[in-house]
């Protein structure tokens, strides 16, 4: 099986999301991430889905989504034709002995302290699937306490848009 990342651009309507990630749920598929926000055209939204499938089934899945009223265009976004990110805040110990390292391995990932406390700093980095796992791993050392992390985002290179045709329509 390997990793699809699924781009739906649907319209901003309740339930849409149960409808969508049950579709997923019903195929024994598990969504490994899954990230929704709006869009540039009022009314519409992207849901950026990443789900680990063979191709077969993954095509069955497609089908059904584009037999929802309210889904209107998807997109497989292939990683060498997409710029995919994943945004990251972490909770980090970080005491007097340890902070200065802490913050090397920081500024080593182009990451941000957006909070700070006596024995812990709290960073986010934005990057691809790559770098954020090189930077968990880099902090493990130092103790994790916590994490939260987006769904990935997704967008394809060059001039087109998924909302072209809408915009146009």
């Amino acid at each position: 099986m390997t990793s699809h990342v699924l781009s739906l651009l649907v319209e901003d309507k309740p339930g849409l999301l149960t409808r969508v990630a049950g579709l997923f749920a019903r195929r024994g598929f598990n969504i490994e991430s899954l990230a929704v926000g709006v869009t540039e055209v009022p009314g519409l939204s992207r849901i950026t889905v990443v789900v680990d499938v063979d191709q077969l089934p993954l095509e069955q899945v497609t089908k059904q989504l584009n037999k929802l009223i309210n889904v209107i265009k998807i997109v497989e976004l292939d990683p060498a034709a997409s710029v995919q990110r994943q945004h990251v805040l972490v909770k980090v110990r970080a005491d007097n002995a340890s902070r200065s390292n802490v913050l090397e391995v920081v500024n080593l990932f182009r990451g941000s302290v957006v909070d700070y406390a006596p024995d812990a700093l709290v960073v986010e980095i934005t990057g691809d699937k790559g770098k954020v796992d090189a930077f968990l791993r880099a902090l493990e050392p130092f103790g994790v306490k916590e994490m939260a992390q987006s769904g990935l985002l997704a967008i394809g290179r060059g001039g087109k848009s998924i909302t072209e045709r809408v915009l146009r329509g």
